[in-house]
């Protein structure tokens, strides 16, 4: 179940956020404010995703690779919004 849920996130990323807020508390636990993961909902959704994963499998600390996963996930989402202005000029 755990792997379906990493796949699917690959390719609608705002659903499965949409599916943990509903069925889970794991935004609670990862994040103190609401406003994080509304932002990164609109803005970022691989780097929340990232982030989130990260928090919760290592004990509220970002290291080693989970660093590394965080930065391609930043350039994910930087990539996909500039990739759209690129096409459409």
């Amino acid at each position: 179940m755990g792997c379906l849920l990493v796949i699917f996130s690959l390719f609608v990323p705002r659903l499965i956020m949409f599916g943990i807020f509903l069925f889970t508390n794991w935004f609670s636990q990862a994040y103190s404010t609401v406003i994080w993961p509304i932002l990164g909902f609109i803005f970022m959704p691989y780097t929340t995703l990232a982030y989130l994963a990260a928090m919760l499998n290592n004990n509220h600390q970002i290291t080693g690779g989970w660093i590394v996963l965080i930065v391609v996930a930043v350039f994910i989402d930087f990539g996909g919004q500039s990739g759209t202005v690129s096409h459409y000029r």
